[in-house]
């Protein structure tokens, strides 16, 4: 008699939920690689471009996030009719999705184009400005693909594929990393062009990615079948539902991000050294992030999968078990940064170079803020991911404010401008803010599974 192991409902959740969220994760890991590398080039080419080159590499950030948030409204509604069966509702989603991207592009390009009488107006250094709005002029031409991936990513891992976008990433990635060698110092005849030559590469891997996954996804044997381009077929009353769910999560990112890029011009403020030590830090900690960040997209597809079934147990458990695993993994990594400060400094400045002391006291000291913020900041991110499946985004969006603007970004400006913390001030009260976010969502995924009735 053949007998074998028969896996509890809450095991099931965990391997299911591993399979999808390790690929999203690896993912999201090895594209926040590209402005890691950037980064650490960036250093390798001085402090001065090291602070203005992650300021400007920050603030696109801040607005392809915040444009991605609001095409990624696309995740819940197609993992839910995929989990009903709808395919027909699986296509018309994702055209309005492309219609999207193409309405996003064009205002958001143009404002990057003019980010630098706007950097001058919050007290940037004339440097400052010069090298950030090189780097920006060259990677507004790279808004568009950088979107688009997002938009496929979001649609093509709503159904479960998620594998071929870690591939397509971690090979775009490596393609980056070549080309700022290449470009950034001048290797093997090719032009030395420095922090411009960074933004080169990036927006050269950027095309590669997006239309890699336009190719698998016409290529694909399943996804073939869908009919996603078909852009004649334009729904206006789908595309406000889509932006219905999809704008609130974009406001709720350029809430978060946004707290983060006010805290980086102001640590411009404090000067370039200030500066410097907290895009050391800010780097490290945004490629951790990434992985609860990817365990939230693969999150919100597994609680909208179950919603779909009209399965409000499985939705409760995929949720909670997103959150038990993101909680772990960042407690982890918070103890590797406590334990190792001066060697992760190092990856980006040499510790031993008495010009660098300053930088490396203060990125030591704020490292050591982030390390024990980011624990929190996982499990926030990871319950916004379970409210996204329910499709629940206005509260969240509504609940971001006062957590990152009226509790982190005041208690930070506070801590930095009037007492003697200065940038590690700045960082313990966005730290406050984001356990303040943490705590709100918690609270507000627990009364939902409770009160919903299918």
């Amino acid at each position: 008699m053949a007998t074998g192991l028969v896996r509890s409902p809450l095991q099931t959740e965990i391997y299911a939920f591993l399979r999808l969220a390790i690929p999203l994760a690896s993912a999201q890991v090895a594209q926040s690689t590209t402005g890691f590398v950037d980064t650490l080039m960036m250093g390798r080419l001085g402090q001065e471009t090291l602070a203005a080159g992650g300021l400007a590499s920050l603030t696109f950030l801040v607005l392809l996030n915040t444009a991605a948030g609001v095409v990624m409204g696309a995740s819940p509604l197609i993992a839910q009719a995929y989990g009903a069966g709808q395919k027909t509702r699986v296509e018309q989603v994702a055209r309005q999705g492309v219609w999207l991207l193409l309405g996003l592009t064009l205002p958001i390009a143009l404002l990057i184009a003019h980010l630098d009488s706007l950097m001058r107006y919050l007290g940037q250094s004339e440097t400052t400005v010069i090298l950030s709005n090189t780097y920006l002029d060259i990677m507004l031409w790279g808004f568009f693909p950088a979107l688009g991936f997002a938009l496929l990513r979001s649609v093509i891992s709503a159904m479960s594929h998620a594998r071929p976008i870690m591939a397509i990433v971690i090979g775009g990635t490596l393609l980056n990393i070549i080309g700022n060698y290449l470009l950034g110092f001048g290797q093997f005849g090719f032009p030395r062009l420095g922090i411009a030559g960074l933004a080169i590469s990036s927006v050269f891997s950027l095309w590669a990615m997006f239309l890699a996954l336009v190719v698998y996804i016409l290529r694909q044997k399943e996804l073939k079948t869908y009919r996603f381009f078909q852009l004649h077929q334009f729904k206006p009353k789908l595309l406000w539902e889509l932006l219905r769910v999809g704008l609130p999560i974009g406001v709720a990112s350029a809430l978060e991000l946004g707290m983060f890029t006010i805290v980086t011009y102001l640590m411009g403020v404090l000067g370039t050294e200030v500066l410097a030590a907290h895009q050391i830090v800010f780097q490290t900690i945004a490629v951790i992030f990434m992985v609860p960040l990817g365990m939230s997209f693969a999150t919100t597809v597994r609680v909208g999968q179950w919603v779909g079934q009209q399965n409000l147990e499985g939705a409760k458990r995929a949720g909670y078990v997103s959150m038990g695993i993101g909680l772990g993994f960042m407690a982890l990594m918070a103890i590797v940064l406590l334990v190792f400060p001066q060697q992760i400094i190092g990856l980006y400045l040499d510790v031993q170079n008495p010009q660098n002391a300053i930088v490396v006291s203060l990125a030591t000291s704020m490292l050591s803020v982030a390390a024990i913020a980011q624990i929190l900041d996982g499990l926030q991110k990871t319950t916004m991911g379970a409210l996204y499946g329910l499709q629940d985004t206005r509260v969240p969006m509504l609940l971001s404010f006062p957590a990152f603007w009226g509790v982190g970004l005041t208690a930070g400006y506070f801590l930095g401008f009037h007492t003697s913390l200065g940038g590690i001030g700045l960082w313990i009260g966005q730290s406050i803010g984001i356990a303040i976010a943490a705590i709100m969502f918690i609270w507000r995924f627990h009364r939902l599974v409770a009160e919903t009735r299918f």
